[in-house]
């Protein structure tokens, strides 16, 4: 599998590339009132408004700091009621890492700094290791609304 590295907060974190449609400079967002802490606003995006969400805010770590390496990585989520176009913000992106299935370790039931459920496992590399993160979970459009909605 060939996976996106990045960093939110001194972790590095990995995604299968086939889930990210680009990767985008961090620039400014609209701000929208009533949304979860972790959506830090929309952009526009060709013409479409795409919520972007603070992944470490995300992962109750605080708010990303915009520097600029600061990105958004824009993927392709799938939802009930089809699929959707999301951003996340990240500290910066590192780099496509090949990844076997037999270098993936089941996720640990502690130690992490984030929620078990996000973790898909962990990927073993020469001297290393990288969070797999759980995209259908940690981007699950159903539980976002749900957290906006509260």
């Amino acid at each position: 599998m060939q996976a996106l590295t990045f960093s939110v907060k001194g972790e590095t974190y990995a995604v299968p590339i086939r889930s990210i449609k680009e990767i985008l400079e961090f620039g400014s967002l609209t701000t929208v009132p009533m949304m979860p802490r972790f959506v830090r606003g929309v952009m526009n995006l060709r013409g479409s408004v795409i919520p972007v969400i603070d992944l470490a805010a995300r992962f109750q770590q605080g708010q990303i700091e915009p520097t600029l390496k600061t990105c958004v990585v824009i993927f392709e989520v799938a939802a009930d009621d089809g699929m959707h176009t999301l951003g996340v913000m990240v500290d910066w992106v590192s780099e496509v890492l090949e990844i076997a299935e037999g270098q993936i370790d089941p996720p640990p039931s502690f130690g992490t700094r984030i929620a078990p459920e996000f973790i898909r496992g962990m990927g073993r590399m020469e001297s290393r290791i990288v969070i797999l993160l759980d995209l259908d979970r940690v981007l699950s459009v159903e539980q976002m609304e749900h957290l906006a909605a509260a």
